[in-house]
């Protein structure tokens, strides 16, 4: 085993939530709904381990093959993804915004924090620099297609990043980052699928794992079964059989007794593991403004102020209609739909 390591039985399966009163200036990076591209989700790409792995991982599936190549740093895992999956969630806002999307993005590392559910200590900074060298420095070769194309020479998962400026102690504010074109081609052509909120609250590598591969294949359907063994292929474990089994165990027991994993029930039966949908996924065609609680009523008064001579009432209905077409769903509906209300008013001014 490659430092895949397990909890403290005694604690909470999740991690805690750590941003739920979101700073306002900040809220709307938790509005774009989280999206993980569907090839790095059904394919090993990101390692499971908490220490530096730097092992060539080779993986063939039918015709598809994939060689992943460390750098000096190991190979990117899956907490990296994070940075990834921040990008892509962005991207497919800006789109579903009709937005232009660019490969570079330029973001704040705070907002990245406070996205992907991690602390925003001093530490949490030097950590993602290191996750970025590591998606850099991870080199890709394969015949897996995104998007139409598919790339023949190595690539890494990103181009290039650049600190673009720091604070005056040196911690890092705002961060650019060029996508490869292998990711870029799957957001452009909305190769994609929406995470739940909650795997960044999951604490094992390989839960993250799991929940990708279940989201990936089982998606809308009642259950999805996979070997065990075959399940270990997929997610790139290098833990002996007996160990991953135990480590599926464990996973399998505190989900019968918490249900922690996020969309899906998870299950052993002998050699098999059974992922069963919970029903918590959205409709793939449904209208997510249904689901956006009612506004309080002191925020329609705010909204009058906000929008002067608007009708709030058509305001509200035109917020509604925009959150749904971008797949947002509000942390903060009252605070968001101020916010709407003030820029729907900045850009047309007063109603004729």
């Amino acid at each position: 085993m490659v430092g895949e390591t397990t909890i403290d039985d005694e604690k909470s399966p999740l991690l805690p939530d750590r941003h739920q009163q979101a700073d306002f200036f900040v809220c709307d990076v938790f509005d774009a709904a989280p999206k993980g591209d569907m090839a790095s989700m059904e394919h090993p790409i990101f390692s499971l381990s908490t220490k530096p792995d730097r092992r060539v991982r080779t993986y063939r599936n039918g015709n598809n093959y994939l060689e992943v190549k460390p750098s000096s740093d190991g190979l990117a895992s899956i907490h990296d993804r994070d940075i990834l999956i921040y990008c892509i969630s962005q991207a497919i806002a800006k789109m579903n915004a009709n937005q232009p999307v660019d490969r570079t993005m330029t973001f704040h590392a705070k907002e990245l924090l406070l996205a992907t559910n991690r602390p925003t200590g001093g530490e949490s900074y030097t950590r993602l620099k290191a996750a970025l060298s590591r998606l850099h420095g991870t080199k890709i070769e394969t015949n897996i297609v995104t998007g139409g194309h598919e790339e023949f020479d190595a690539f890494g998962l990103i181009d290039a990043f650049k600190i673009v400026r720091t604070t005056r102690n040196g911690r890092m504010q705002t961060v650019q980052v060029t996508l490869s074109d292998w990711v870029f081609n799957a957001i452009k052509h909305k190769e994609v699928l929406t995470l739940h909120r909650d795997y960044f609250r999951l604490r094992k590598p390989l839960e993250r794992r799991m929940y990708e591969l279940a989201r990936k294949h089982c998606g809308q359907k009642s259950e999805w079964k996979i070997s065990i063994g075959r399940l270990q292929d997929k997610c790139g474990s290098a833990s002996t059989s007996k160990e991953f089994r135990r480590l599926v165990s464990n996973i399998v027991e505190q989900d019968e007794a918490y249900a922690h994993m996020p969309d899906y029930a998870v299950s052993l039966d002998r050699d098999m593991v059974v992922f069963r949908n919970r029903g918590t996924l959205p409709c793939p065609r449904s209208d997510s403004a249904v689901s956006i609680p009612r506004l309080l009523p002191d925020t329609h008064h705010e909204a009058r102020l906000a929008a002067p001579s608007w009708d709030v009432r058509n305001l509200e209905s035109e917020w509604r209609n925009w959150c749904a077409k971008a797949e947002i769903m509000p942390k903060r509906p009252d605070a968001h739909f101020l916010k709407f209300c003030r820029s729907w008013h900045a850009k047309r001014g007063n109603a004729r």
